[in-house]
């Protein structure tokens, strides 16, 4: 195969590594996904090097001394030795040949001499390719028949899937991402193997699992993925709440199938919904927002559900899903709270008064570009005339939040007394009664705007003397 004139950039970087394995008469071979976004001529920039060499990692180590800004050998045990240069990583990983035992979260480690080998261990046929870059020229190392794969956009593994499934059953969960990246479609025996193994995922660490999810959620169409983790049963083993969606009716806005409308709102939350916004959490807070629907159909048998319980529910119930699922402090708080406040537009029901406006900010908090997104994603209705309808509502929020955000900090919104002064105007200690007394002032920051500090004064007045009555 003639070499396309896009890999020459990336092989005169690799030059100088090349030299110094070839003058120690090792062989070294960029791989994998780096071999496969070239191919595809997706932008380089801000890929990281995957190499595989036919030299154990003491060797390796000592060919890159001198070369690389700074080495680590975290991975070592497993052939792997890291590198970075010019701001740029470098992954170098000795061939292998590994296995899990059936009841193993780790591999069994084998190295080998042969790239074949090495290949043949990988996870599918588009990622099995790999550049000998120690030759005279560069030649391409195809034994599986990914470039075809590529071009056919076909989903296979080098092995038999069960075979490649077995070595590492998360691999079942990256075909969902491959198939939500690069459009590709699995073979039919790829599918029988993943409905007949899916229970082996349940080996693989939370973390990890999490990982993954990640990955496919950030790709172009996530849905293509997350119908075939449902469909196959692997979502049982980290979301089971999200197969009790399919066919589920939506009991307040009346989806036929909240599943569908699911993975209909993933996919509209685009990268360029809004100018910096976090999009991997608006994507998780998308996926996670009608987890309580099935929960909650119960209630909904002619005698109505509210919104509050919807995401008193969701919220509650994503939050257990994502502890679970090992996701930080940080993302869980943060999709929680989308989760419980991606209704709070439809409570709107007469207009965008101040008060309004100010209470809609102040629940978001920093949050806010995050919910209007989600808010408008949530929108997957055919009917034409009820979408523009809430467009055009969402338009007018938007206008207010700006208009009112021109004479009021409307994100950092404070009752107009502190709780020092507080317990000095009332005579207080610290304790609940100052709590409350902070609540009613910042009911009427949100309601009036800023009364002036005689006003606020005889209003605490008037509140306390009524509770003492």
């Amino acid at each position: 195969m003639v070499i396309p004139e896009r890999f020459a950039p990336v092989l005169a970087e690799l030059a100088p590594l090349a030299k110094r394995f070839r003058e120690a008469n090792a062989r070294l071979y960029l791989v994998g996904g780096t071999v496969r976004d070239l191919l595809l001529d997706r932008a380089t920039e801000d890929l990281d090097f995957d190499l595989t060499t036919d030299a154990l990692p003491e060797q390796t180590k000592k060919l890159v001394a001198g070369w690389a800004d700074a080495v680590w050998a975290a991975g070592e045990r497993f052939g792997t030795i890291s590198l970075q240069k010019d701001g740029r990583t470098y992954e170098i990983t000795t061939h292998r040949a590994e296995a899990y035992s059936p009841d193993s979260r780790k591999p069994d480690v084998q190295f080998s001499l042969d790239i074949g080998t090495d290949l043949s261990r990988r996870d599918f046929t588009v990622n099995a390719m790999a550049l000998e870059i120690t030759a005279d020229a560069p030649e391409l190392v195809d034994p599986y028949g990914g470039v075809a794969d590529l071009l056919s956009k076909t989903l296979r593994t080098p092995l038999s899937p069960s075979e490649s499934f077995s070595d590492d059953p998360l691999r079942m969960m990256r075909a969902a991402r491959f198939m939500s990246a690069l459009q590709l479609q699995p073979v039919p025996e790829l599918v029988e193997a993943v409905r007949a193994m899916h229970e082996r995922l349940t080996i693989i660490s939370a973390e990890r699992v999490r990982n993954e999810l990640d990955r496919l959620l950030v790709t172009d169409h996530p849905s293509l993925g997350l119908w075939f983790l449902v469909d196959t049963g692997l979502a049982e083993h980290f979301f089971p709440e999200l197969p009790a969606m399919k066919l589920e009716q939506d009991p307040i806005h009346r989806h036929k199938d909240v599943l569908t409308h699911t993975f209909a709102v993933v996919e509209n939350v685009r990268r360029d919904a809004a100018p910096q916004f976090d999009f991997r959490i608006t994507r998780l807070a998308a996926l996670f927002h009608d987890i309580g629907k099935p929960k909650t159909r119960a209630f909904a048998d002619g005698k109505g559900v509210t919104f509050h319980h919807h995401e008193v529910v969701g919220a509650r119930m994503a939050k257990k899903r994502l502890l679970a699922m090992r996701y930080s402090t940080q993302d869980v708080e943060a999709i929680t709270e989308l989760v419980a406040l991606h209704l709070r537009f439809h409570t709107y029901q007469m207009g965008w008064s101040d008060s309004a406006v100010r209470r809609y900010v102040r629940d978001a908090g920093p949050l806010l570009t995050e919910l209007n997104v989600l808010t408008r994603c949530d929108c997957t209705t055919r009917n034409e005339k009820k979408a523009l309808m809430l467009s055009k509502r969402m338009d007018e929020l938007e206008a207010r939040i700006a208009e009112l955000a021109k004479s009021e900090e409307l994100a950092s919104l404070r009752p107009e007394m502190d709780g020092a002064q507080v317990m000095e105007h009332l005579s207080l200690s610290p304790g609940r009664q100052v709590g409350a007394a902070l609540n009613f002032l910042m009911d009427i920051r949100l309601d009036e705007g800023e009364l002036g500090a005689e006003e606020i004064r005889n209003r605490l007045d008037v509140w306390w003397a009524a509770q003492q009555k």
